[in-house]
This record gives structure tokens, sequence and C-alpha cells, in this order.
């Protein structure tokens, strides 16, 4: 079941979801029915995609607590959208398996940036070495050479359903919006946290530059536009 935190005006994704009349009679009277296939094979089942609302920007924590009535008890995985990640297997895929491993618990999904580079994100402390390891603090932009680590938190979570409680008391913190990061520490003294070093590599689309790299990245993963698109390339590049 994939859950979305929507804001106003982005009525535009429940439609991307929803089926779309006009675009398959479209497609079936110009006999293109390998087109028609492939947009109906991207069909989500009816009633897999909810939408939730959060009707003010205040911070990635107050925009999950809003999904909490349709998550429930169970344990969730978050995505931030404007993170793409590159990988194979699937970033969540890899994720699932350190849950399964750690038999549950909590798992973050991080990746290595320059130390000048820190303040810009979420930060992990941990303890022990490898591509997996357990998770000791965490912190939320935090200024210029006092973060505890390199490894900053990608935008992929698998948490357990006792983060929504405490997210209904957590004050506003960095930025001044409700972070996830605070109540997840919180979390931390009770219930156990892992980081996990996936491999792939992760698109930050929220800047121009990584929505570009994005496209070219998943361009050249296909079949139909690699080749094409790689000389294109060459050309502007004057390879």
């Amino acid at each position: 079941e994939i859950i979305f935190v929507t804001g106003r005006g982005k009525a535009i994704l429940e439609d991307h979801f929803d089926i779309a009349y006009e675009l398959e009679q479209t497609l079936r009277e110009r006999d293109k029915l390998d087109r028609l296939e492939e947009v109906k094979s991207a069909q989500p089942e009816a009633g897999t995609v909810s939408f939730t609302r959060q009707q003010a920007p205040l911070g990635l924590g107050h925009a999950v607590w809003c999904a909490r009535d349709l998550v429930g008890d169970e344990p969730f995985a978050l995505l931030l959208p404007d993170a793409l990640v590159h990988s194979d297997p699937g970033c969540l895929a890899q994720m699932i398996d350190v849950y399964n491993d750690k038999g549950g618990g909590n798992v973050i999904a991080v990746e290595e940036v320059p130390a000048e580079q820190t303040h810009q994100y979420g930060v992990v402390e941990i303890e022990g070495s490898g591509d997996v390891f357990k998770v000791t603090g965490m912190v939320e932009k935090p200024p210029k050479g006092t973060a505890p680590s390199n490894l900053i938190i990608t935008g992929r979570y698998i948490l357990q359903p006792e983060i929504f409680k405490l997210l209904e008391t957590t004050e506003k913190g960095a930025g001044g919006e409700i972070q996830i990061t605070d109540a997840m520490l919180t979390l931390m003294a009770e219930q156990a946290f892992y980081g996990l070093r996936f491999k792939g590599h992760t698109y930050d689309c929220g800047s121009k530059v990584g929505f570009l790299a994005a496209n070219v990245a998943y361009a050249l993963d296909r079949d139909d536009l690699a080749a094409p698109f790689h000389a294109e390339l060459k050309r502007l590049l004057g390879i």
C-alpha cells in the first residue's frame, strides 16, 4: 500500500495514478496497443494508493504524522520523493533485507558525503563498521565542523509505528519545523536503529543539477533511449 502526503495544489499526483480514460481511448483508436498495455500495467490496483493532506508546511515530522491513521499500528517505509535512489537491487529492497536479518527495529539508509557538506543534511553517529551498523545518534543540519560523521540520512527509512505518538509532542526544531530526526532520537532510547550504507547513488532532485543528473542516469538505463541519448550527450560535450 502506498500513502502519499501532499499539499495544496498537488491534486495532479492523484490524477497521475488514476485511470486516464482519454489517453487509453486515444491509444486504442490509433492502434498503439503496446503503449496501451504499458500504461495499464503501471496502474495500481484499486485501493492500494491513498492520499492525505498536510495543510501547513510544518516539516517532515509533521508530514509523517499526518499519515498516522492510514498507517495504523504497523511498521512502515518512509520515502522522500525529491531523493531518487538509483540502485539495483532497489534501496528499499536492500533495507528490507537488513530489517529481516535484524528481526525488526528501525533502518536508515545512509551514504557518505565530503565533510564540508554535512551541515546541509541529517547526519548519523554510529557504532561499528561495515555496510550495516548500529546508529547511536543523529543531528539535523549540524553547524560546520560539528558533525559526528560524514554519513548522511538519504531519505529512506523503515520505522516502527511508535514514532507517531512521539511526533504528537515533538517541538519545532531546526528551521522552525517538526523534525523526524528529533522524534527518532527519542525513540532510539527504546528501540534499535540500524544504518545501511546502501549500494547505489542518490540524486537530490530538490536541486537543479541533481534533477538534471537524474534524468541522464535514468535515460541511460533504458534500452530504447540509451544508445541515441549517449550519442547526443557525446555531441553536446564535443567528444
